[in-house]
């Protein structure tokens, strides 16, 4: 396996059951995908957070909002791994309960990661809420 495909499924595997676990409400897998190691950012859909810690405040909230997850799916449009860096870019297509509300959505996201100790671990993400032009009438 080359390191792109290492990379591809440490996504498929570990992140996305980390993402899975936060909307239903727990954060703790999503801590471990992350980087402690400065710089870490979080320009999110609904939050945005500069730091480590403020970061993993965020994920702590964002899991006392979830619940009940329904369904969640990755859409995967573009990777690249280059030495102990990668990126992706990606659909994420998540039903869930937020706020003791039933919602769906598609945030576009764009992330990237580091390798650290042989692990790969987010540094950024951005990510927005995918606007149908239907929706935006």
């Amino acid at each position: 396996m080359d390191e792109r495909e290492e990379f591809l499924h440490w996504f498929r595997t570990t992140w996305q059951s980390a993402e899975n676990a936060l909307h239903s409400g727990d954060p703790g897998p999503r801590f471990a995908t992350w980087s402690e190691i400065e710089p870490v950012t979080l320009f999110g859909a609904w939050v945005s957070a500069s730091g480590s810690e403020e970061v993993r405040q965020m994920f702590r909230r964002l899991g006392e909002s979830f619940s009940d997850a329904t369904s969640s799916s990755v859409e995967l449009l573009a990777a690249e791994v280059s030495g102990d860096l990668a990126y992706t870019a990606h659909r994420e297509i998540t039903s869930t309960t937020v706020d003791g509300r039933p919602r769906g959505y598609v945030l576009r996201v764009t992330q990237v990661y580091r390798r650290e100790d042989g692990a790969w671990k987010v540094v950024h993400r951005h990510g927005d809420e995918e606007i149908t032009p239907d929706a935006a009438r």
